[in-house]
């Protein structure tokens, strides 16, 4: 599994850029549109499950957690193509879309992480990065009525941190490939 993760490793930093670009822009526009939010999540979603089917199928007999990566990755893709056909849904139906996908998201990376815990150093970055995931979905639903500005704020924090959780975990799985690899003498 630590192979291919490490194989893969690109991918996390891929999708932690697309979710520190998403912040990013979500941060510089407070008063973006609740439609702007949607289609912007709903490309994000869509991406980062496209990046997790291809992590899926990466390796897919040898890999054990495979159904988890696909399950996350489907899950990313639906979401994704369920805000993107249905730009009128109100704010509060998006809010409970992005804190399911969310939960999930984080459930899935916390119990990849445990599989991962006997095989690398750092499984922590993705069980943080889930952590962060359930935390915000929480959020999101103990207060549904914020208002779109103050949502935006949120998510855009939210995929901040998560994308540079991301981006670390990337690095460090490459780390990890490269000590792991036989040297060629």
């Amino acid at each position: 599994m630590l192979d291919v993760l490490s194989r893969y490793w690109w991918a996390f930093v891929v999708r932690g850029i697309f979710a520190i670009l998403f912040g990013i822009v979500s941060f510089a526009w407070p008063g973006i549109t609740v439609a702007t939010l949607i289609v912007l999540f709903g490309a994000y979603a869509l991406v980062d499950g496209i990046f997790l089917i291809i992590k899926a199928i990466g390796n897919w007999r040898g890999r054990e957690d495979r159904w988890l990566l696909l399950l996350e990755g489907l899950l990313g893709i639906g979401i994704g193509f369920l805000t993107l056909a249905a730009p009128g849904v109100t704010a509060l139906a998006l809010v409970f879309y992005i804190a399911a996908w969310s939960l999930a998201t984080g459930v899935l990376e916390i119990a990849t992480a445990v599989r991962l815990r006997k095989e690398i150093e750092g499984e922590g970055w993705m069980i943080l990065s889930g952590i962060a995931s359930i935390l915000f979905a929480l959020l999101l639903m103990s207060f549904p009525g914020a208002g779109a500005v103050g949502l935006v704020w949120v998510i855009a924090g939210y995929a901040i941190v998560f994308g540079i959780i991301l981006v670390i975990l990337g690095f460090k799985l490459r780390g990890t490939r490269k000590v792991s690899q036989p040297s060629k003498s």
